[in-house]
């Protein structure tokens, strides 16, 4: 039971819980997870020397160091994103006026000429590096990869008109992502972070957090899809990444338990069609979690149970409004391109589950 009445019976019997729900399901969950991502990154590796074979700009930048591959994201026991870092973005500006919610564009320096680049063929005539073309010309290197790759019996390309993804033994989607990594800089669009008014993060803690910077990536954005006055720099655009940042926020006290508790509540109990609780969705309203409890010792071994029912909670409120903001870019909804009923559906079992965990004494042993 999350909220006791019998305060030191309960908590004894729900930290026993905890332990074996970490023992087993979690557990269980990672180990899986943790094989599944080296079996897809032997794969995907090979294919990546196969894509910097024929195009030696696209160098492969997944390497694993101290047993975790680098640029490495899971989505989902069975979905997973690559990260593909690529270099020489000096020659262009990072311009984020707050026009296009959670993108930004890159835009040829004041007097570069566009032959001096790199990248020369992906610039358009206004000067901007279009994420949309050099996706297109990544795409196409990934496709022959697959057909050159050792793997090939095994791999596939996905028929998607606008991402690099393959599916991997019929089983494994993982989506490719050509990107810049902004190191020391932080987006304008997320300068109101972090609040003054908020006692977390401690101001150490954000001085590292903005000097780790953020990502560009070049992947379509939900946020500017169906939008009334398209233009085509947003096809150009790259969307802004801040998922290393997010990363630095999570350490500390019982928080990455609690995580790895709500991934596994979520793959077992509102994995759902349309996918409209991603583990992305509940790593965010942990860091509103954060900034209401902001305590380190409201984050210890004792009080997971109080973070998950209150992340559980928060949950159900932004499915029942429809809206999830993002942590650092509150302009961007997390929700955005859900369709209602999926989110409705989710905020029924969400609801469901929420009870549970309130008025079953063992609902850990179940779940």
């Amino acid at each position: 039971m999350l909220v006791p009445t019998d305060m030191v019976g309960a908590q004894s019997k729900l930290m026993n819980q905890i332990d074996k729900f970490n023992t087993v399901q979690v557990s269980d969950r990672n180990i899986g997870v943790r094989k599944t991502i080296h079996d897809v990154c032997t794969v995907v590796q090979d294919m990546l020397k196969e894509v910097e074979a024929q195009e030696p700009r696209f160098i492969s930048s997944l390497t694993e160091v101290n047993g975790r591959f680098d640029g490495l994201r899971v989505v989902s026991p069975t979905e997973f994103e690559v990260v593909l870092y690529l270099n020489q973005m000096g020659e262009f500006n990072f311009v984020d006026d707050g026009s296009m919610p959670g993108c930004a564009v890159l835009k040829l320096s004041d007097g570069r000429k566009r032959s001096m680049s790199l990248w020369v063929e992906f610039i358009t005539a206004s000067g901007y590096l279009s994420a949309r073309k050099i996706r297109c010309r990544f795409q196409t290197l990934v496709a022959q990869a697959c057909d050159k790759s050792a793997y090939r019996d095994s791999v596939k390309m996905m028929n998607d008109a606008s991402e690099v993804k393959i599916r991997i033994r019929e089983k494994y989607v993982v989506q490719i992502t050509p990107a810049f990594k902004c190191n020391g800089v932080w987006p304008r669009s997320a300068a109101q972070w972090p609040s003054m008014t908020m006692s977390w993060p401690h101001p150490n803690l954000a001085a590292q957090v903005k000097m780790e910077g953020f990502d560009l990536l070049s992947k379509e954005s939900i946020a500017l899809q169906n939008k009334q006055s398209s233009t085509s720099m947003e096809g150009d655009a790259w969307i802004i990444s801040l998922h290393e940042a997010e990363n630095i926020l999570m350490v500390g006290g019982a928080r990455k338990k609690v995580l790895s508790m709500l991934k596994t509540i979520r793959d077992r109990h509102l994995d759902l069609q349309g996918n409209p609780v991603t583990v992305y969705i509940l790593q965010t309203l942990m860091l509103y979690e954060c900034e209401k409890h902001p305590r380190e010792e409201e984050w210890e071994e004792s009080h997971i149970g109080d973070r998950i029912s209150g992340i559980i909670m928060q949950l159900i409120s932004c499915l029942q409004c429809r809206r999830c903001p993002h942590y650092f870019l509150p302009n961007v909804d997390l929700f955005r391109g859900k369709s209602p009923s999926s989110l409705d559906n989710a905020a029924k079992l969400a609801w469901r589950l929420m009870r549970e965990l309130l008025t079953n004494t063992k609902a850990l042993e179940n779940l």
